[in-house]
């Protein structure tokens, strides 16, 4: 899933897609999980990051559920179908800002998010019991894995992995730190 055009879904490869900058923004894929309270801290560095650079700069959204987070892999898909819908980054947000709810209610609770949003609620539930999304988030976690990512949040920016599930601290300095040299080079 991408923040500049949100009703693709799923971002490519962070790898392939940082290699060419002259050809658009650059691109950070951010390794997140929805049921993760350090992905809910993560996100006022995100809106930072948006507001700061704006369309120099495509924030990926990069699933990775961890095994602990019993909702983590269904919030996963229905991140993929708010963007099929044109509300990526809105839902993420949205339910990342409710973990405790998510926590309490499961999968309804992605449906009453959706439907919040504006978003074909049904549409949701069909795509949760089908699962169509799965590939898109099993592709995520495998590209993750490959990249040694291990927790979330986890940031790839200019070939460099950035582990924000240690701590946020000074994270979000050292991303623009990376994204100024990429803009000016």
């Amino acid at each position: 899933m991408n923040d500049s055009t949100p009703d693709l879904p799923h971002g490519s490869p962070g790898a392939a897609a940082t290699a060419d900058r002259s050809a658009g923004p650059v691109v950070v894929d951010v390794w997140c999980e929805l049921q993760c309270p350090d992905c809910r801290t993560a996100l006022e560095d995100l809106r930072a990051l948006r507001e700061r650079y704006g369309d120099r700069i495509d924030l990926r959204l990069r699933h990775f559920p961890l095994e602990k987070h019993r909702h983590a892999y269904a919030a996963a898909q229905a991140a993929e179908e708010a963007a099929v819908q044109g509300k990526g980054w809105p839902y993420v947000e949205e339910v990342l800002a409710r973990v405790a709810e998510l926590d309490a209610k499961g999968e309804p609770f992605l449906i009453e998010v959706a439907r919040e949003l504006g978003l074909d609620a049904e549409e949701f539930d069909t795509a949760l019991i089908d699962g169509r999304h799965l590939l898109a988030v099993d592709a995520d976690q495998a590209e993750g894995k490959a990249l040694g990512v291990t927790g979330t949040p986890t940031y790839l920016v200019g070939g460099e992995r950035l582990d924000g599930g240690r701590s946020q601290e000074g994270l979000r300095a050292r991303i623009e730190e990376i994204v100024d040299g990429l803009l000016a080079g």
